[in-house]
């Protein structure tokens, strides 16, 4: 088994340089017969929030976004992925939008935001935006209008339902647990929320709701955002019986949410009236769906996305709210099946690392001092090395690592209380063991502020408090420190990211693992044509031999670890070493 420390530090590895060049497609309907864009693209998540903070209010900005383009572009990515940027009460950092088209006053302005779309289309940088329709804020007009009224014409864009005072419709629960129902006394009715009560789930059934969803997304589109990355798509169409649920089918609902009977009508209706117009790329956030489905969405003849983010990888470390050890074999295995697709048509996503996700290095690598450079190489070596478009998390690129957390009042994420209410209170569940797996797993772990440099606040602000803590291992681990150390994480993504763009195998390549049952060593091949190219890494804290006839003519491109690569197939690995051969 793969066990996980979540210690804090730095120490070891090197890696060299290679320079790039990219293009910028030109806006419009991309060309019948070229290679869609987006295949080749290395996206690069902004959580706006934590990013950079430019007027000294503790809150991260678009002009501080602004300023750090060139930082962007120069490590090597093409495009940016903004989570939600627009008017919202915050309830859900974002993800709960009372105004579509108004950008949130913390963050800027209109101005500020046509401002970083020419600096980043300057620079050769696409930006894509976050769609959030499967529900809205409650602050939303719509909302209050909704709720003002049983004869409202805007009852009609939520899911209301009439009940005796106090008993839920039926027994589904929320995401993050308790009812999924709210009660609200204006008009004695419960309305749906698949998440928060302060985030009511669209009609998406109305007509009107998804003219409304299609005028937004034109709005932006025309604004020349290169896409969307749509959050929750798979739960915009709700079961029309709202049956209750089995007993079986309560130790999963998301399946149960994303089976909704429309949902590819509504998706493909979205891309004959908006996208199909545009020279855009679409990645819907898969929540509830199977590896199996995952051609529903992504085949082109469909017209429907053109990614999804599975949640495999994710999950190999998940038993419901519990963190597991894991044995290598298990994430083997979902790489080998994505390498494998059930449909010729179909792409991927390739992701470790996301403002809902823990910190890569402490989930997949090991942070504590002696490993976490080197391991969090070899994670971005693999990383960047599987089938499909790679998203990159802001501080991945760095090494930043999970938080140190204390107990509950330690956490800002809108799900903890929640969780804690229903997990602990409710269900009984052990409160030490649920605060073990929240300090592992815990969304907070990815937003805290970027680090820049050692300076105080690590360089993000310079107000005396931040709005939400910087991780105390910020005088170590910071931009500043990588960009001036040859030898660093960041140095590293740099290298990878140019060869990636100079071998086409690393994008186009088939995949084929070399060693499926080895405890401890990842070895697979990509190729493309005569161009074959093979990855080892060492995931393990433990140096050894390792003996395969795939490494006895092949040569080193990279590795993190600076020293020789294998002598008539033989080699030693050091703890958490990464090469890349060509065959």
């Amino acid at each position: 088994m793969l066990k996980r420390r979540t210690m804090l530090g730095g120490a070891v590895a090197g890696a060299g340089m290679l320079m790039i060049g990219r293009s910028h497609a030109a806006s419009g309907v991309r060309p019948a017969g070229r290679q869609p864009w987006w295949k080749e693209a290395v996206i690069y998540e902004i959580y706006p929030r934590s990013f950079r903070d430019s007027n000294g209010d503790g809150i991260g900005d678009l002009p501080g976004i602004l300023e750090k383009l060139p930082y962007i572009r120069d490590l090597g990515v093409d495009t940016i992925w903004l989570a939600p940027i627009f008017q919202s009460p915050n309830r859900d950092n974002g993800y709960d939008i009372s105004d579509y088209r108004a950008i949130m006053p913390e963050f800027g302005t209109m101005d500020d935001f046509d401002r970083l779309m020419a600096k980043a289309s300057s620079l050769g940088l696409r930006i894509i935006l976050d769609l959030v329709v499967n529900h809205t804020s409650d602050q939303h007009p719509w909302f209050q209008k909704s709720r003002a009224a049983k004869d409202s014409p805007y009852r009609d864009y939520y899911i209301w339902r009439d009940t005796p005072q106090g008993h839920p419709p039926n027994n589904w629960p929320s995401v993050w647990g308790g009812s999924a129902w709210a009660s609200d006394p204006a008009t004695g009715s419960s309305y749906l929320h698949l998440f928060s009560p302060q985030q009511p789930d669209l009609n998406w059934d109305n007509p009107a709701v998804r003219e409304e969803v299609f005028s937004i997304m034109k709005f932006w589109l025309d604004k020349g955002v290169a896409g969307f990355r749509m959050d929750v798509i798979t739960m915009i169409s709700k079961i029309p019986s709202f049956r209750d649920m089995t007993p079986e089918e309560l130790k999963a609902p998301e399946y149960v949410y994303a089976a909704g009977p429309h949902l590819h009508a509504y998706l493909r209706e979205m891309n004959d009236r908006v996208l199909s117009h545009y020279d855009v790329m679409t990645v819907g956030e898969a929540y509830g769906m199977r590896a199996r489905d995952i051609p529903l969405f992504t085949d082109s003849a469909r017209r429907e996305l053109d990614m999804v983010f599975a949640f495999d990888i994710v999950h190999v470390d998940r038993q419901g709210w519990r963190k597991i050890d894991w044995p290598l074999s298990k994430l083997k295995q979902v790489y080998a099946a994505a390498g494998k697709p059930r449909s010729p048509d179909s792409w991927n996503t390739v992701f470790l690392d996301n403002h809902d996700q823990p910190r890569a290095v402490s989930r997949f690598g090991n942070d504590s001092p002696p490993f976490r450079e080197a391991s969090a190489k070899a994670i971005a070596t693999m990383l960047l090395t599987q089938c499909g478009t790679p998203f990159i998390y802001q501080g991945e690129e760095l090494g930043m690592t999970n938080l140190p957390f204390s107990g509950v009042e330690d956490f800002d994420d809108v799900q903890v209380p929640i969780q804690w209410e229903a997990r602990v209170k409710r269900q009984g569940v052990d409160p030490d063991a649920f605060l073990e797996s929240l300090k592992d797993m815990g969304r907070d772990n990815a937003r805290s502020p970027m680090q820049w440099d050692a300076t105080r606040n690590a360089g993000f602000t310079t107000a005396n408090r931040p709005w939400f803590r910087v991780n105390p291992n910020y005088t170590e681990i910071n931009a500043q420190a990588c960009m001036q150390d040859p030898n660093s994480v960041y140095h590293y993504f740099q290298a990878l990211l140019a060869l990636r763009r100079k071998y086409p195998a690393l994008i186009h390549g088939t995949y084929q693992d070399l060693d499926p049952d080895h405890h401890a060593v990842f070895l697979y091949a990509r190729e493309l044509g005569r161009s074959r190219l093979l990855i080892l890494m060492n995931m393990s804290d433990r140096g050894f031999t390792y003996e395969s006839s795939s490494l006895t003519r092949a040569s080193l491109l990279i590795s993190n670890m600076q020293h020789r690569g294998a002598t008539q197939g033989v080699t030693w690995l050091e703890p958490w070493e990464a090469r890349i051969y060509r065959a």
